[in-house]
């Protein structure tokens, strides 16, 4: 248990933080599911509107560190092949 002012102080930020962070990733984790949907379903309108939705959200979670910026940017590029795919 934190002893010192600074150390409690510090544990009260990681704490609004955690609960900060696990909202953006649920968050994110929703637009993909829904994209995943889309491109399980085989529509291929449906699935491009949620890559344009799925997108920026995963960016924004690594922009604010929730997840690394190179998962980020692979996540983005598999799912922007499995779209690819879905339509050719």
């Amino acid at each position: 248990m934190a002893n010192t002012p600074s150390a409690k102080k510090a544990a009260r930020k990681i704490e609004r933080r955690t609960e900060i962070n696990k909202d953006r990733r649920s968050r994110m984790r929703t637009f993909v599911r829904k994209l995943e949907e889309a491109l399980a379903s085989g529509n291929r309108d449906a699935a491009g509107i949620a890559f344009k939705a799925a997108e920026p959200e995963i960016m924004r979670a690594a922009q604010k560190g929730v997840i690394h910026k190179s998962t980020a940017s692979r996540k983005v590029s598999r799912l922007a092949q499995r779209l690819a795919k879905l339509g050719a």
